[in-house]
C-alpha cells in the first residue's frame, strides 16, 4: 500500500468514526454504539471495490473474519469509492442479505445499512428521518444477531428506538446533519 493510499484509508475511516462519535452516540441514534466504540469493538474495513460480486465476496470474508474474532463486536464495511448511487447500493444490500442467508449466517449475523443519500422508503428525499442512517460513504454493518438479542432484552422499550430517533432528527433538523457531514468530509478531505 502506497502512502498516499494509506492516508486515503485513514482519512475515510477516521471520517467514518468522526460521524459515528458525533451523531451516532452524540445523539444517541443507537444506544447501544458507545459501548462498542469506547471498547475499540468495532472492526472498520476500507473496501475500495466498485463491483457487487467482489463487495459480496469481501461481505462473506468479514463474516468469517468476525466468526473468528470473538473480541469484535460488529464490523463496518465502508465503501470509499463504490456504491454511490443509492439504487445501486440498496441492489448490494438486497444481494447481500439473500447471500447471509446461501452462505449460513443468516441467524448469526444481520445487515445494517447505512448511506450518504439514504431515504427511507416513501419518505422525501430531504425528510430529516433519513438523517438516521445516513453517513459519510456507503457501509454495510455486520451485526452479531445473539449480542443484538441480549442487548434488545434488556433495554427498556426498544420498540420506541426508531419513533425517538425520527423525533430527534426533525427537532435537530436537515440543514443540522448535512452541515455536520459537510464539515466531516471536508476536514478529512484535507488530511
Amino acid at each position: 500500500m502506497t502512502i498516499a493510499e494509506n492516508s486515503n484509508e485513514q482519512s475515510v475511516v477516521l471520517a467514518t468514526k468522526e460521524w459515528l462519535n458525533e451523531i451516532v452516540i452524540g445523539l444517541n441514534i443507537c444506544p447501544f454504539a458507545k459501548k462498542e466504540f469506547i471498547n475499540n469493538t468495532i472492526h472498520y474495513h476500507l473496501s475500495e471495490t466498485e463491483q457487487v460480486k467482489t463487495a459480496l465476496h469481501e461481505l462473506i470474508e468479514q463474516c468469517r473474519y468476525l466468526q473468528t474474532h470473538d473480541e469484535l463486536e460488529t464490523t463496518l464495511i465502508i465503501y470509499g469509492n463504490g456504491f454511490r448511487g443509492f439504487e445501486r447500493y440498496l441492489d448490494l444490500v438486497d444481494f447481500a442479505n439473500d447471500l447471509l442467508v446461501d452462505s449460513g449466517f443468516e441467524g448469526i449475523f444481520q445487515i445494517a445499512s447505512m448511506h450518504p443519500e439514504y431515504c427511507f422508503d416513501g419518505e422525501d428525499y430531504d425528510d430529516a428521518s433519513n438523517f438516521t442512517n445516513r453517513s459519510p460513504y456507503p457501509i454495510l454493518h455486520l451485526i452479531r444477531e445473539a449480542s443484538m438479542s441480549r442487548v434488545l432484552s434488556v433495554y427498556n422499550e426498544p420498540e420506541k428506538i426508531p419513533e425517538n430517533n425520527i423525533k430527534l432528527t426533525h427537532k435537530k433538523g436537515t440543514d443540522f446533519f448535512q452541515q455536520v457531514l459537510t464539515r466531516i468530509h471536508e476536514k478529512h478531505r484535507n488530511n
